[in-house]
């Protein structure tokens, strides 16, 4: 994100600020106005995942006002959904196309998504509104730069810095201008005139530093300059990556190691500093933290073949031929002209004594050898002998590959990761390390957890119904944020159970008294008791859609204990037959959600579950049907676009998914900012 965003904000959004207003009743009558200017005050403290939710109700109820799209548009920029914010500003424009700040935040979407010569029309538009307007001259240079068009980029730098001498980021940007027509001598004098202005302008001696390493290979000037932007921005995980880099080969493997583990204290899943580590660490044979290390990478990128090539090694040194070997046919089957994965394996197969399958790998990895270009020999040999490790083989030099062997490094460092008091929905969440799991399925209980942004139950008529007789002993909602619940609140529902047994025991039983101990018993975790008396509910009442909708919830309940190995889950049984019955279990479900749906038709919950049935079945197709129907009936379920998209993202349909995410976040599906993010690296 560029960083004049925030200036940005705070320029536009400075005036009115501190409006103490309290947001309206579901009932009252929404006054957008007020509405948007609340939503203001939430941007400017950086809430941006709340300022969204009040500007969708300014858009709701006057969706004419081009200001609600804007101010929209500027809180998903800060949470990097560019395409979001892209289609906010959009429709800003449609409405009114003299708001100069709405063809900024375009452009800044579009540039980030790559769409540079787009972004430039978008800053043309807003420079003859503002033709000295210092951000928007420096973005459209860098989007000139990107496109190559070095005479029109260079004029815009000249412009902007005749306007602005002072302007240190502007040299920094004529210098990779200059860097990109091959004049160092005049990038290097752009960086010193920054650093003259601004002392602490870290990407100065980020800039510098890499010319001392590509164009140089002088390390050490380029190790002063990485230390004082170290100095500067002490919590930047790419930054240690990078002077690892500059330590090793600078031979100091202690300074290196102790880099990439500190990357790791800050960033605990990248990638980058785990695959370095594992090289470090095979290199001096700590094989069992090197494959640790490897096998980390490759749980968060299964297709990194780097770390599969690597981890063969690793598995090879450690006698674990099998292992190496699988490993290793996934790089030859993905580089099929790649020598060295083939020699490795040939050596594979004569430990195995497999020795007409390595005769094979033999000549086919000495035939593509010879077959290289001097070009690639010569790299190959490179990587024996410029400090970029090879692992514990002996693979020989011109067999081995830069690409699998070297030490990577972290092109862009500028991002700083900034803090917030409230982790939850505060700042930009989509920074955060979460895991990625899908909404889960939404339940009927009898407690949830509420959030800031979203409500934290959903509407099905049949049991606002039920809670209307007041049958139940204790309140109904639907929810899919079931808390975790006390000793107090557990004792209280087995006491519940203690009154049916003895209601039922003692009264002829209506369907009402078993669908009220079977949710008791949910609530307690017997799945199986409640089961039974849903059994006995749907008996006396067969036409009652929400026993299906209970039975559904128990079955997965106990679903999860058997997956999970908390149930019984047939452990006894072999493999087969236990896959056998779990399936048989996902096929009862989803026949008590159909039956769920033919009953009541309009219940967009009973799809969204099945969606989440078919989607542990593997039934992708059907899965993003399902989520596609509950959207029909309740266009507003963001938990079901987040779910949606997750599944076109694993399928493959990468535009798809990220359009869902995005109104997944629209909708405070707060973990859909954190994939877009996540898919767009």
């Amino acid at each position: 994100m560029p960083s004049h965003i925030t200036a940005f904000l705070r320029i536009l959004l400075l005036a009115g600020i501190f409006i103490g207003f309290s947001a309206p009743s579901s009932s009252a009558q929404i006054n957008a106005d007020q509405v948007t200017r609340i939503g203001q005050n939430a941007l400017y403290f950086e809430d941006y995942m709340l300022s969204i939710q009040y500007f969708n109700q300014a858009i709701q109820a006057k969706p004419y006002l081009a200001q609600p799209y804007l101010f929209r548009a500027i809180a998903k920029l800060n949470l990097e959904d560019y395409r979001g914010a892209e289609a906010d500003a959009s429709k800003a424009l449609e409405l009114n196309p003299y708001l100069t700040d709405a063809w900024e935040v375009r452009g800044v979407a579009r540039q980030n998504m790559g769409q540079d010569r787009m972004a430039v029309g978008d800053y043309d538009e807003a420079l003859k509104l503002l033709p000295r307007n210092r951000q928007l001259l420096f973005n459209k240079a860098l989007a000139q730069s990107e496109i190559k068009d070095y005479d029109a980029a260079r004029e815009t730098f000249d412009r902007l810095l005749s306007y602005y001498p002072g302007f240190d980021n502007g040299y920094l940007g004529r210098a990779r201008l200059n860097l990109a027509t091959t004049d160092t001598v005049a990038a290097i004098a752009d960086i010193d005139k920054a650093l003259s202005i601004n002392k602490n302008a870290v990407n100065a001696y980020i800039l510098r530093a890499d010319i001392a390493i590509n164009r140089e290979r002088d390390y050490q000037a380029a190790l002063a300059d990485i230390d004082e932007a170290i100095r500067l921005q002490p919590r930047s995980a790419g930054l240690y990556i990078n002077r690892a880099f500059l330590r090793y080969n600078l031979d100091s493997y202690t300074g290196a190691m102790a880099d990439y583990d500190y990357a790791l204290s800050l960033e605990p899943l990248n990638a980058t500093a785990l695959f370095n580590r594992g090289l470090l660490l095979a290199e001096v044979s700590a094989n069992d933290l090197a494959l640790v290390d490897f096998t980390r990478v490759l749980e968060l990128d299964p297709d990194d073949f780097r770390a599969l090539y690597n981890r063969a090694l690793i598995y090879r040194a450690k006698g674990m031929t099998s292992e190496a070997i699988a490993d290793i046919t996934r790089v030859a089957e993905k580089f099929p002209e790649f020598p060295g994965a083939l020699y490795i394996r040939s050596q594979l197969y004569q430990d195995r004594g497999e020795l007409h399958k390595a005769e094979k790998d033999y000549k086919k990895a000495l035939a593509l050898a010879k077959a290289l270009r001097p070009t690639d020999q010569t790299e190959a040999a490179e990587s024996q002998n410029t400090g970029e490790s090879t692992g514990n083989n002996d693979v020989p030099a011109e067999l081995v590959s830069k690409r699998f062997a070297t030490l990577l490094t972290v092109e862009n460092n500028a991002d700083i990761r900034e803090e917030y008091n409230n982790t939850a929905i505060r700042g930009k969440v989509q920074d955060r390390n979460l895991s990625i799991e899908i909404e889960p399925m939404m339940m009927l209980s009898f407690y949830s957890s509420p959030t800031e942004l979203r409500r934290n139950t959903y509407y099905i008529k049949e049991v606002d119904e039920l809670n209307a007789t007041r049958s139940l002993r204790f309140v109904l909602v639907v929810t899919n944020a079931v808390p975790v619940l006390d000793e107090d609140i557990i004792s209280r529902h087995f006491q519940s159970v203690d009154y049916y047994n003895s209601y039922i025991a003692t009264h002829t039983p209506r369907a009402v008294d078993f669908i009220g101990r079977a949710l008791d018993l949910i609530t307690v975790r017997d799945y199986q008791a409640a089961e039974k008396d849903i059994d006995r509910a749907i008996a006396l009442m067969p036409d009652y859609a929400l026993a299906y909708m209970i039975r559904a919830q128990a079955r997965w309940g106990q679903y999860l204990l058997d997956r999970n190995g908390g149930g019984d889950g047939g452990k006894n049984l072999d493999a087969v037959t236990r896959a056998g019955l779990r399936m048989k279990a996902l096929d009862d479900i989803v026949a008590d959600l159909d039956k769920m749906v033919e009953l009541s038709p309009r219940t967009a919950i009973a799809w969204f579950n099945k969606g989440n049935v078919l989607l542990e079945r593997e039934d992708y197709n059907g899965a993003i049907n399902a989520y596609t129907r509950a959207i029909e009936l309740k266009p507003d379920m963001g938990e079901a676009y987040y779910n949606r998209g997750y599944l076109h993202l694993k399928s493959g349909n990468r535009a798809a998914g990220i359009e869902d995410l995005g109104k997944a976040g629209e909708l405070g599906i707060i973990p859909a900012y954190n994939l877009i993010k996540r898919i767009g690296r």
